[in-house]
């Protein structure tokens, strides 16, 4: 009946998508390769730049490979690349096609840093540069994480004029909602202790004159006491 059958086949497909999703966990959760939250960083022509790049692993690494491409609109190259035995061992340098170019990072105390330096900047070193790594221990998974380069003649300083003036205004118009907050509270306070002040004299007040009428409750009302 084809009722029964639709009925038999959507577990079946559940169970598939479930042991897909099992299988697609440990890979997702695996392998990760960061160069930092700036995307586009920027240095000046003659100086020198750090390309930082960072990676983790939940299983570990052996033999893991790892190398650096560049990429601009008319070239493409890899211009470092190396190994990395295990989590004790430092990055090895294969090769590289530019002396300019150092590793910098280090794996040991699980820091799992392999960095580059860029010495002697060219405005032609402007473009993409991207770090990728392939752990042989996660069936050759391969990931990777690209950095812009921009090398100008030189750093732009940012007018801050009128950052500062609106952060001078906003702070100005918060203070003074604080001081007329407190000033507020003040006059309350104030105002509070004159009231309970007015009414403690009129109840002074209040009981003088019933001791002097002879009012019940007042001393003028007391008896002698009545002799035997």
């Amino acid at each position: 009946m084809p009722g029964a059958r639709d009925r038999g086949a959507a577990p079946a497909r559940w169970l598939g998508t479930g042991l897909l999703g099992l299988f697609l966990l440990p890979v997702s959760l695996s392998l990760e390769v960061s160069v930092g939250k700036a995307t586009t960083i920027y240095a000046v022509n003659g100086t020198e730049i750090l390309l930082p790049c960072t990676f983790s692993s939940c299983f570990g690494f052996q033999d893991l490979y790892f190398w650096w491409s560049y990429n601009s609109s008319d070239t493409f190259r890899i211009i470092i690349d190396g190994t990395v035995k295990n989590e004790k061992s430092d990055p090895k340098v294969k090769s590289k096609d530019d002396d300019r170019i150092t590793l910098e990072g280090s794996t040991k105390e699980k820091m799992n840093n392999i960095s580059i330096l860029l010495r002697n900047l060219e405005f032609s070193d402007t473009g993409k540069y991207t770090c990728h790594v392939r752990n042989p221990k996660e069936k050759n998974i391969h990931h990777q994480a690209t950095i812009t380069l921009q090398v100008v003649d030189k750093l732009e300083e940012v007018d801050n004029t009128v950052t500062l003036i609106i952060l001078s205004v906003v702070g100005g118009v918060i203070g003074l909602l604080i001081c007329i907050l407190l000033l507020k509270k003040f006059i309350a306070f104030v105002i509070k202790k004159t009231q309970e002040k007015k009414k403690e004299c009129l109840m002074s007040s209040s009981g003088n004159d019933n001791t002097e009428n002879g009012l019940p409750g007042s001393k003028a009302e007391e008896k002698a006491p009545t002799k035997v």
